[in-house]
């Protein structure tokens, strides 16, 4: 099952949210910040043993005070206009998160709308990216969120999906 919520990903009761990392896995601003500040100083200690992270590639860390348990990192491509393999890389972060989850053994994940903040990647596109590779795992969960910030997202991916 896929659902679609708006509101706070540091506060969903899942087996793993995801972060919108960037390669260094540090706090940054918006959702990683978030994750970081709400997770705790053990998060920052255990990122920095980890160190990097490649763009579209995911990797998995405690989720410390949260309440998931885990926290899968995935870093989203910088938009630069989406010839610069932008789009593949982002389906490689949705797909990487999934495969990595279900080698550990997690049934939930929330996900947010990544590389649409400050990387930029037009919202509708990375909707349209992150639905299609959530729809390749969705039976081998129990249940895939989409956790937006914003109303306007919150619509986008609740139209598209209704269209699946």
């Amino acid at each position: 099952m896929v659902a679609i919520v708006l509101g706070d990903i540091t506060k969903l009761k899942v087996d793993a949210i995801v972060n919108a990392a960037n390669n260094e896995l540090t706090a940054g601003s918006g959702v990683s910040g978030a994750i970081h500040r709400a997770a705790g100083s053990d998060m920052t200690s255990i990122c920095e043993r980890i160190g990097f992270c490649a763009t579209g590639e995911a990797c998995i860390t405690p989720g410390f005070r949260l309440p998931a348990a885990h926290v899968i990192h995935t870093v989203a491509p910088i938009w630069r206009g989406g010839n610069e393999g932008e789009p593949e890389l982002l389906a490689a972060c949705y797909h990487n998160s999934l495969k990595l989850a279900l080698r550990h053994d997690i049934r939930t994940i929330a996900f947010p709308c990544l590389g649409t903040g400050v990387y930029g990647y037009p919202r509708s596109d990375a909707a349209h990216i992150a639905l299609h590779e959530i729809m390749q795992l969705e039976n081998r969960f129990e249940e895939i969120t989409v956790c937006c910030f914003d109303r306007e997202d919150e619509k986008l991916y609740r139209d598209l999906l209704a269209e699946h």
